[in-house]
């Protein structure tokens, strides 16, 4: 691949530059807003983003990161080491304690992708000044996007779908969307091995009990220290929130790198974006989804054989969900497999350090969620099994736009110079 002008001051830019320089840009070539105080038609076509571009964006969003470093200690069950973490790689943003449930999906004119990296190893070894090879993160990065379908995603730009401000520039002609989703499933059965681990349990804070049969397992918690269903629930939410919005944000400071347009938001309907919108004319990205009298809203599970949620239908029950979990964490690959490398001196030590969950530890668990499944119909009980929720979109920028109604500075050097550098 040939290697354009653009890539060499993207790697030039400065971290303080993208964070100051970082705003929703998002007029694009070939874009019409058609009236109001900004009415403008683009007088170019849109042009699509190149296939590197396409890689830079996504590797920012969700590239993997080498081997993560794992949290070292807790008290509790110390000399082992912290047991939390579901894969044994890093990406470009954060997960709580390692989790890392989310898979990112993006779309353009020519189809519906997902980057299938969450449990990969780590794409490439730091140098001895901590820096990785970008060229074979990216080469990593190809091999793991997987197409899914041709054409754009089903969700037309229109109101209920997108909201009213959004329908004349989101998922248009030229434009990448990319789309982070978490598996809230998984996050909250991994929140409950955390509170377990921590000495804590489950009590049922809606129907004002605690869970049947727990007080069975006080020899590995104290059944007087509890989290209400409720606040487990909410605070997964918002972990998951956490990782999904800073993959985004992530990608964002790459947009000013660049020199592309775009913004981070959340103004398409999270349902029609799984697949859950309750019309076959808007497929959004097909995951399997339910309905209840019980629940205010469709509860999307997951898509087959690219994502499924850590609960059923993709499980029989909740307590192969948490053999599930294990075998994430403890078997082949995972982080506290001692076959798998890592970035110590002694990398098999440092993974056969940690405790591998008893019988009783699964019992214990599959007992709390397997509860949570039967109360309420569903897992988590509360909130979405799949949460989409920030969504960021890149395209080329219609300069002529930002000359005409704003004063000098509206946008970087890099967006002035973008078209020259990258597609000369």
């Amino acid at each position: 691949m040939e290697i354009p002008a653009g890539f060499e001051r993207m790697m030039d830019f400065g971290l303080v530059e993208a964070l100051l320089g970082r705003r929703s840009r998002r007029f694009f070539m070939g874009a019409e807003i058609p009236d109001g105080v900004f009415a403008y038609k683009s007088r170019h076509e849109p042009v699509p983003l190149s296939e590197l571009e396409k890689l830079l964006l996504v590797g920012a969003c969700a590239g993997n990161t080498s081997w993560h470093h794992m949290i070292y200690r807790a008290q509790l069950y110390a000399p082992h080491l912290s047991n939390y973490a579901g894969a044994a790689a890093g990406r470009t943003f954060p997960s709580a304690a390692g989790f890392h449930t989310s898979k990112t999906f993006f779309t353009d004119d020519d189809g519906v992708y997902v980057l299938d990296n969450r449990d990969a190893p780590a794409a490439a070894q730091r140098d001895a000044d901590g820096r990785l090879d970008l060229n074979a993160v990216l080469d990593a990065l190809r091999q793991q996007v997987r197409k899914l379908q041709d054409g754009r995603i089903g969700v037309p730009c229109e109101v209920p779908y997108v909201e009213a401000h959004n329908t004349w520039v989101v998922n248009k002609p030229g434009t990448l969307l990319i789309i982070p989703v978490g598996d809230l499933s998984q996050h909250v059965l991994l929140a409950i091995c955390y509170m377990l681990q921590n000495g804590m349990v489950v009590t049922d804070d809606i129907n004002k009990r605690p869970i049947p049969g727990i007080e069975k397992f006080s020899h590995l918690a104290d059944m007087y220290s509890v989290w209400p269903i409720t606040f487990l629930e909410q605070w997964s939410l918002a972990e998951l929130t956490v990782e999904l919005s800073t993959s985004c944000y992530a990608g964002a400071l790459m947009l000013q790198a660049m020199g592309l347009g775009g913004w981070m938001f959340d103004g398409i309907d999270p349902f029609s974006m799984l697949g859950a919108s309750g019309n076959a004319a808007v497929p959004g990205l097909g995951f399997r989804f339910d309905t209840s009298e019980r629940w205010p809203y469709p509860n999307p599970t997951g898509l087959s054989g690219v994502m499924e949620g850590y609960c059923p239908p993709h499980y029989p029950d909740m307590r192969s969900a948490v053999e599930a979990i294990c075998e994430r964490k403890f078997g082949k690959g995972g982080p506290f497999n001692s076959g798998t490398p890592g970035p110590w001196k002694e990398s098999a030590r440092v993974r056969g350090a940690a405790e591998v969950h008893s019988e009783d530890f699964k019992a214990c668990v599959a007992l709390q969620a397997q509860y949570i499944y039967d109360t309420f119909g569903k897992f988590p009980g509360t909130v979405p099994s799949m949460l989409v929720v920030t969504y960021l979109q890149a395209h080329h920028l219609d300069l002529a736009f930002y000359d005409k109604f704003y004063n000098p500075g509206s946008y970087l050097r890099t967006h002035a110079e973008h078209m020259k550098n990258w597609h000369s």
